[in-house]
């Protein structure tokens, strides 16, 4: 079982998923299946780490500087 991934195994692996998918294909590939281990990484961490606590709100501060009205136009 030791002797199943050699590297002449994984040059021939390769190859044929280069033979079988084309140079246009792979990337695309490539893309979908980082982008499945991204997510399934996000999803365990959900499920095994709490949800983090929200920050605590702050009361609305006024501001040293008066707010000017909003000019509208008028017909």
């Amino acid at each position: 079982m030791g002797d199943l991934l050699q590297p002449w195994h994984i040059v021939i692996i390769c190859a044929v998923g280069f033979l079988l998918f084309g140079a246009k294909r792979l990337p695309e590939l490539g893309k979908g299946l980082g982008e499945g281990l991204k997510g399934f990484k996000e999803g365990i961490r959900g499920v095994t780490d709490p949800a983090p606590a929200p920050p605590p709100a702050q009361p609305a501060q006024q501001s040293a500087q008066p707010q000017q009205p909003v000019q509208t136009e008028q017909k």
